[in-house]
């Protein structure tokens, strides 16, 4: 009998694993609470002499998640859309939430120590490469070399042979080098949090020479939900000077996929509202992409503030 203090020390694993799976946090908490309810639920048929609570758990969670992902389409980035835009080009319509792979705040998946031994395989570039994965294959590839399970759990977790286990691995391995997930950062993570740091502070001062400093020479920036999105950051500080928007925005550090974020709030009648969670990708030296989901809130919501807007409000 599984009991429920157990299953609940679990939960920032199976989020994170649902996360990889689904692309989505929202999603992700969806699916761990499902699985959650069905392992107490269905705790008395748990036989350990077949599986350990673990396996059993995930083998639920595993199945929750290839169950959602059924009809869903593949999540993906702005830069997988389009070219890059022009400065002074129209942004366009915003896409629907299960368009986009969606950021994840780390205090929803993991304590401090995990976050970092996991840091690059939850950034959000690694995410979105994982979405090109069919399902299964995406399962094997995070249980085998996420969470580095051994090849004879997860054909017992997918009621599968060890050769097909293999089998797949090996074709996830190929399709995720393809998808180019891009190289992981040497920066340590207090060059990381500096370089976010001083972006939000020449931010706040709208001193855009100051900023545009801290992007590599080819860093891209977008605006989901919007496909729209900028390559250069000549082209980016040029868009950011002719641009009054975010004037009166104030910007608080966060930490989101492994790294330091930051939130964007508007003022508002009522003080503060929030307005945007920026996520950072990192070079070798500099800042080389600035994600701002526009709308995005904590995963205690039921979705992006765009997705729970009527379009007359956005």
């Amino acid at each position: 009998m599984l009991h429920e203090a157990d299953l609940a020390t679990m939960r920032g694993e199976l989020v994170g694993f649902a996360y990889r799976m689904l692309g989505s946090p929202f999603e992700a908490e969806d699916a761990v609470q499902e699985t959650l309810l069905r392992a107490w639920r269905h705790g008395g048929e748990f036989d350990p002499g077949r599986a350990s609570p673990r396996t059993w758990v995930y083998r639920i969670l595993t199945n929750v998640c290839l169950d959602m992902l059924r009809s869903a389409q593949r999540r993906a980035r702005a830069t997988d859309f389009t070219s890059a835009a022009a400065p002074g080009g129209d942004l366009g319509a915003p896409l629907p939430e299960s368009t986009w792979v969606l950021p994840i705040l780390d205090h929803r998946w993991a304590d401090p120590a995990d976050v970092a031994e996991s840091r690059e395989t939850i950034r959000l570039a690694f995410v979105a490469a994982l979405q090109h994965l069919p399902p299964r294959q995406r399962a094997v590839l995070i249980l085998r070399d996420v969470l580095c399970w051994q090849a004879g759990e997860v054909a017992t977790l997918l009621d599968a042979s060890v050769a097909a286990v293999t089998s797949a691995l090996q074709r996830a391995r190929a399709t995720l080098r393809a998808a180019a997930p891009g190289k992981h950062t040497t920066l340590s993570d207090a060059a990381q949090r500096d370089l976010v740091t001083r972006y939000a502070d020449a931010f706040q001062r709208n001193d855009i020479a100051a900023l545009v400093a801290l992007l590599q020479e080819d860093a891209t920036t977008s605006m989901p939900p919007f496909t729209w999105w900028l390559r250069g950051r000549d082209t980016i500080g040029a868009v950011m000077s002719a641009s009054e928007a975010c004037h009166e925005d104030h910007l608080v550090l966060a930490s989101a996929n492994g790294g330091p974020a930051v939130w964007q709030h508007r003022p508002s009648r009522g003080g503060l509202e929030p307005f945007a969670l920026l996520v950072f990708d990192f070079g070798e030296e500099l800042i080389s992409g600035v994600t701002t989901f526009l709308g995005f809130a904590d995963a205690g919501e039921v979705g992006p503030l765009w997705a729970r807007r009527s379009p007359a409000a956005r």
